[in-house]
């Protein structure tokens, strides 16, 4: 398989841009802030979501690192670098932990690469994520990821992103197929129970982004993804529910959709 090699360009919005323009972060061109304002229309606290989003990640990295004792991951969809990054976490807890993000967007491969060139033990790879083949025989992952080990695979608000066509849970299940047990997978997608904000929030991503994107998906699509995996507590949530840690974080809450999903562990398969 070969590597991504994408052109930017400025005049189609990219959902990795238009999430970093919602965290306050400067990543970001006038097209991406336009299509914001547009959901923003039809989902008044996607705000809120995302920041509700990006704390979930930062909880539930720091807790494979500091409770499970996790020092390898990887993060599919890792989108543009900000504040608190999967690595930075992650080596706070042990300096030697590996991360290898994923990404095809090029402001996020520039970004990253910038970001982690003195890092030796972080690496960004130009692949869609949905390349499992290419990703796993890429010389970078071999070097930092140890697979007779446990290892974190991150799919943090990214699967909405993959058309049904793309096979979301037949990606996920091809990378936990490559794990050994005690490897954790972490899952969350946006979700709304509402048809109506299901319907315009999908069609007006996908005709923004020209098309790359899925769509808005229901809980039990969530849940299906997880089967086979030991969903560890408090079980599949709204992330904002998910062992949060701060009062100050959780004041404000999405209403019109959520991220739902949380972090499954890869079982020891009979033999």
């Amino acid at each position: 398989m070969q590597e991504t090699n994408r052109v930017v360009d400025l005049s189609v919005p990219s959902a990795a841009r238009m999430y970093d323009w919602l965290l306050g972060g400067s990543n970001n061109f006038e097209v991406d802030q336009e299509a914001c304002e547009m959901l923003l229309e039809v989902a008044p606290t996607t705000r809120e979501l995302a920041l509700n989003n990006r704390w979930f990640l930062q909880r539930v990295v720091r807790v494979l690192a500091e409770e499970h004792g996790i020092r390898q991951f990887i993060d599919f969809g890792s989108g543009l670098p900000t504040q608190r990054n999967v690595h930075q976490i992650a080596q706070e807890t042990d300096p030697g932990a590996r991360v290898v993000y994923i990404d095809n967007d090029p402001v996020v491969l520039a970004l990253g690469r910038s970001l982690l060139d003195e890092n030796d033990n972080t690496a960004i790879l130009p692949f869609d994520m949905t390349d499992t083949e290419g990703i796993f025989a890429h010389p970078d992952l071999k070097r930092l990821i140890d697979f007779t080990e446990p290892v974190a695979a991150l799919f943090i608000s990214v699967l909405h992103c993959l058309p049904d066509s793309a096979g979301p849970g037949q990606l996920v299940r091809r990378v936990v197929d490559r794990l050994v047990p005690d490897s954790f997978v972490v899952v969350c997608q946006l979700v709304s129970d509402d048809p109506k904000v299901r319907d315009d929030v999908t069609e007006l991503m996908r005709v923004q982004t020209h098309g790359n994107w899925g769509r808005v998906r229901e809980e039990s699509d969530v849940r299906e993804i997880f089967s086979g995996l030991v969903v560890e507590e408090p079980g599949l949530v709204d992330v904002t529910d998910w062992r949060p840690d701060s009062d100050l974080q959780q004041r404000r809450r999405s209403i019109e959709w959520t991220e739902y999903g949380g972090l499954g562990r890869v079982p020891h398969r009979a033999r």
